[in-house]
């Protein structure tokens, strides 16, 4: 991988950390607002954003699901990454308006018989050319999603909690299923539930995997499983995380919960339990893909060869398993009528 550094792609360590063996997510950058009051240069309007995404990104996965409920994909257009990342990082077999394939993109096959095989280099637009085209001079790592004004030719947002945010709240008036998925009287709740799922869960898996020495392993591993059991425990007595109403704190945690047993379990090493192995967590999770919006950004195989893949120090054979078996369509009725 790599990152920008003054507008030039230049090869670097994508995983940060410190002396402690620590792994540290470095911040997004680009943070300006749609507003519907028009107080900023972006007003919501159908047909003149577009979200760069990636199938195997959970931070891409969340902005898509809640494309999907509020019915805003008629007003919000979007790319998904192939899958296979290269030195040059995300890269897309399509583009939008000026920004169109514009490189040859080296990039390998796939199959059960021959696993990862060279294939012919493609045309492609790689990501850092959408950082570029919104700042010649950008430094920083090209992260997924990219929120992008086709009207001025920049980047709005690269934040995936604000991004789901401006959906929800400054493109209510476009959205043909307009819900409030952070409601007023649950908002302290779901800040709360938000901050610690976000750092034991959604990040902590992250800090497991990416860990360079023993002890960050080992304290990262106690503080997801605590958190995860913490889930469990709150899911045994209420269909969602909040409450009974699905909020955004569910959206943010799915996308973990969905790749935990295929890819984080093994992978990344977080192997005390599985999410199949929490009756409540797993029966919600059941609940979520086969909630309308959910399940169709589902791409188990795309995960499998996007972190197993690309990760030649946590997998240096690259081969990638069949399993896990999942059967995330068996009824969950009980959750239903907590």
């Amino acid at each position: 991988m790599g990152q920008l550094v003054n507008g030039q792609w230049v090869d670097d360590d994508a995983v940060s950390n410190d002396k402690s063996g620590e792994w540290t997510r470095p911040a997004t950058i680009v943070r300006d607002w749609i507003r519907a009051d028009g107080s900023t240069p972006f007003t919501p309007e159908v047909g003149r954003y577009h979200l760069w995404l990636a199938y195997n990104c959970t931070w891409s996965q969340r902005t898509l699901i809640v494309l999907n409920l509020l019915g805003l994909d008629h007003a919000v257009s979007s790319s998904i990454a192939h899958v296979h990342r290269n030195d040059g990082g995300w890269w897309f077999r399509d583009g939008v308006d000026a920004l169109q394939p514009n490189a040859s993109q080296p990039w390998e096959s796939w199959s059960n018989t021959d696993g990862f095989v060279t294939a012919e280099p493609v045309q492609g637009l790689s990501l850092h050319s959408v950082y570029t085209a919104h700042d010649t001079h950008y430094t920083g790592r090209c992260t997924v999603p990219v929120l992008w004004d086709r009207t001025l030719g920049r980047v709005v947002n690269n934040e995936s909690s604000e991004i789901v945010r401006m959906f929800q709240h400054e493109f209510s008036a476009l959205a043909k299923t307009p819900r409030d998925l952070r409601p007023e009287a649950l908002r302290a709740v779901i800040e709360q539930t938000n901050k610690w799922v976000y750092d034991s869960i959604n990040n902590g898996v992250y800090k497991v995997g990416f860990a360079r020495s023993q002890a960050a392993y080992e304290a990262a591993l106690d503080r997801l499983f605590a958190a995860l059991d913490r889930c469990e425990s709150i899911l045994a007595g209420q269909r969602y995380l909040c409450g009974n109403e699905l909020t955004e704190s569910d959206i943010r945690l799915f996308p973990t919960l969905v790749r935990f047993d295929p890819v984080y379990f093994g992978h990344f090493k977080c192997n005390t339990r599985r999410i199949s192995d929490y009756p409540h967590l797993s029966g919600y999770l059941r609940d979520l893909y086969q909630t309308p919006g959910f399940a169709e950004t589902v791409n188990v195989q795309a995960y499998k060869l996007g972190y197993m893949g690309r990760s030649e120090r946590l997998n240096p054979s690259r081969i990638i398993p069949p399993g896990p078996v999942l059967d995330w369509h068996a009824p969950c009725e009980e959750r239903k009528a907590l």
